[in-house]
Formats: C-alpha cells, structure tokens, sequence
C-alpha cells in the first residue's frame, strides 16, 4: 500500500501542535525539602464537620447469605473526615491509599469491617471523627415460580458509618429494589383484567446498637420490600411462570399507600433497626406521571 502522505517526526508534531520543552524550575523535588500547606497550623476559623473525596469507584468483595455467596461487585465510595479548626486541609492522598491498603488484604466489605475502616480513616488522618458512605449492586440468585429457571437478580445497597472519638459510631443500611404492583382501584371498577407498574423502594434503616444484626441485612430488607409487593419481579420467566406471577399479582393488589405501610410494619418489627426512612415510587403504565409515597418512622 502506498502512502502519499509526508507526516514529520512525533516530537516536531507535537510542538506543531503546541508541546514545549520542560521548564528547569528551582523549587525542590525531594518531598522532605517541600512546602507543606496543608499542615500550616493557625486559626481558620472554624472546625469543618466532613472533608475528603467522593465518586470513588473501587471493586469490593462482599458476601451474600443467598446465592452468589460470595462476590465481588463496583463499590462508590464517599471518605471523608473531621478538620480541625487548628488545621488548613487534610492529607487527601492517605483517603485512597488506605482503601487500596484494604483490598490487597483481601477485604471483605461488611458492616464490622466498615467499622474498623472508618476508625482507622481517623487515626491515619490525626482528626477527631471520620465517615464513610458505600453503595454497590449486589447479585442474587432467583429461581422462577413454576419451573424454577435460575436467573441472577440486584438490588442497589447502600452502607453509612460515622465515627468519634468521643461518641462511637453511627450507622445507617439500605437498599434500593424493583417489585411489581397491581392497582386496586383498576382491578374493582373494571370487567376484567388490571393495570400494572414497575415499583421502586428505597429503605434506610439506622442501626440499633444494643440489638443483634441479622445474619445479613441484605436478605431482610430485600424481603421487606417484595414480599408486600403485588408480586416479585424475575430475571427469567417462561409462560407457566408468566402464569404463576401474574396471577399472584391480580390476588395482591397495592395501591402505593399500601406498599410502604406494609414495609413500614415488617421493618418495624425488627429488632434491628432504631428508626427508618421509606420511598416508594410506582412508574405508573396507564398514566404519564409516577405515583410516590415517603414515610419516616423512630422507634426511639
């Protein structure tokens, strides 16, 4: 193949589009001999509740009291410290070393060891308090009702520490999953036959300490949300299962009001759990708009 085209040498190229020669500065290169702003001790003002770095994606194993048991998923981090109204930043750099520290030590990401990493985030960082936020999709095995075709499913979890010195820690879990509804009113005014929407459910649940986690919170907040739902959605369906689910869904009708009632009394039941936050939305099929619902609740 021929080539008529003359291009010059990649360093000319690069200067023809704007490259220069490296400036021969004078300030130091060796870290000891350099400046350190950020630890330039004076008054500034006031102390600063959390700083750090958000958007963190980093991969995190975690485990699964179903099917996969264990995994390794996307986690997004927030990290984030106590600053000192004595101090001018934070060493950003130790946030990010920390966490790769953790997982060439095989972390297991649950909320004990989310625990332990937001104390040690303090120490290494010589403040008072730290707080780490974690949300990653979690996969689980599902069998369809009738023929039991295996298919893998995800809810969205969510994961929020805080620690200090002198008050301890506070935590918070949640998760964010899709069921199906069927309309109540639809199903009594009509001859046959109800309209349906896709439903999804946000739960926070704070964490109370004096009581014993489950096994995995997971599973339980996952149960809380479908199994008040109309039915459960499914990764595979072939007719006989399409049968079974739509079915289930007609004997089950919830409006939204009635959804996040019903979640309300399951995760009021357990002991686990010191207060809660709900969000419900169904992305309506017959109107243009979604219907919501939202419900806060302490048992404290």
């Amino acid at each position: 193949m021929k080539y008529d085209l003359q291009l010059p040498a990649k360093p000319e190229r690069h200067r023809l589009f704007g490259s220069v020669e490296a400036v021969k500065g004078t300030k130091p290169t060796d870290k000891e001999q350099m400046k350190d702003i950020q630890n330039t001790p004076n008054d500034y003002l006031f102390d600063i509740d959390q700083v750090g770095i958000t958007n963190v994606s980093h991969p995190i194993r975690i485990t699964s009291a179903v099917k996969p048991f264990s995994q390794t998923t996307i986690g997004s981090f927030s990290l984030m410290t106590h600053l000192a109204r004595g101090r001018k930043g934070i060493n950003m750099s130790r946030l990010t070393e920390q966490l790769q520290r953790y997982h060439t030590e095989n972390w297991i990401v649950g909320l004990d060891s989310l625990k332990d990493f937001t104390k040690e985030l303090a120490v290494n960082m010589e403040q008072q308090g730290a707080a780490v936020s974690l949300a990653f999709p979690w996969y689980f095995e599902r069998l369809s009702p009738e023929l039991e075709f295996p298919g893998l499913m995800h809810a969205d979890i969510h994961m929020n520490v805080s620690y200090h010195q002198k008050e301890g820690w506070t935590g918070t879990v949640g998760i964010t999953a899709k069921v199906a509804t069927l309309c109540p009113c639809s199903k009594e005014i009509s001859e046959y036959s109800a309209h349906n929407q896709r439903g999804v459910i946000k739960i926070t649940a704070h964490i109370n300490d004096r009581a014993a986690m489950p096994e995995d919170f997971k599973t339980e907040l996952l149960a809380a949300a479908e199994t008040n739902a109309s039915a459960k959605l499914h990764p595979v369906l072939k007719r006989p299962d399409e049968k079974k689910v739509t079915e289930q869904a007609y004997e089950n009708p919830r409006f939204v009001e009635d959804l996040i009632r019903l979640i309300a009394a399951d995760l009021y039941e357990m002991d686990w759990i010191a207060a809660f936050e709900i969000e419900c939305r169904n992305e309506e099929s017959i109107h243009l708009h979604d219907a919501a619902a939202r419900l806060a609740y302490s048992k404290i």
